[in-house]
């Protein structure tokens, strides 16, 4: 997680792009396609396996499955605008977490606690915490892929990426760029 210094798709939303915005060519530009594309599929991949898991398997107890069932549902039922809305603040939040880190000190886990706790209490769209419901419900056959890809997927991910970067990364590169742009 972000104490253990794990790669997380929204997470990279700050660091990555401040060399994007001070470094504004193709090349730069694919490195982060790259590392973002190989984070979110790890991300994704370790999601999907959690869920075929307990899909599958007795691991959990019929009323925890479920629970399970019910959560996918309600990350699912939204449309495209809403859902890509709620993945714009999720990103924001989780991003702000990355953001705050360095400053924390001994208060880290209390940021990471109540800024993703707000995800879950607001019902935002996280691409990672919610392909976890949503992957359930897709290996248990409950949704098709392409209620996955089509009306979670893409706008949660799009969002998340909007919000990471938007509302965090070129606010915090807004407050450095005059300083770095005097030096050079």
């Amino acid at each position: 997680m972000v104490l253990g210094r794990q790669q997380l798709f929204t997470e990279n939303t700050l660091t990555v792009i401040l060399p994007l915005l001070q470094r504004r060519n193709a090349r730069t530009f694919r490195r982060v396609l790259r590392l973002w594309a190989i984070v979110l599929a790890t991300n994704l991949t370790g999601t999907f396996i959690f869920a075929f898991v307990v899909g599958h398997t007795e691991i959990f107890t019929p009323e925890v499955r479920q629970a399970f069932t019910e959560l996918g549902l309600l990350e699912m039922e939204s449309g495209f605008w809403t859902t890509l809305l709620r993945g714009i603040f999720a990103g924001w939040l989780i991003a702000l977490v990355a953001w705050l880190m360095p400053g924390a000190d001994t208060s880290r886990l209390s940021i990471i606690i109540i800024l993703t706790y707000l995800v879950g209490l607001a019902g935002l769209s996280h691409i990672v915490a919610g392909s976890a419901n949503a992957f359930y419900l897709v290996t248990t056959q409950a949704k098709s892929w392409g209620d996955y890809f089509g009306g979670f997927m893409i706008p949660t991910v799009l969002g998340n990426i909007i919000g990471g970067v938007s509302l965090v990364a070129v606010l915090n590169y807004g407050q450095v760029a005059p300083q770095v742009h005097r030096n050079h």
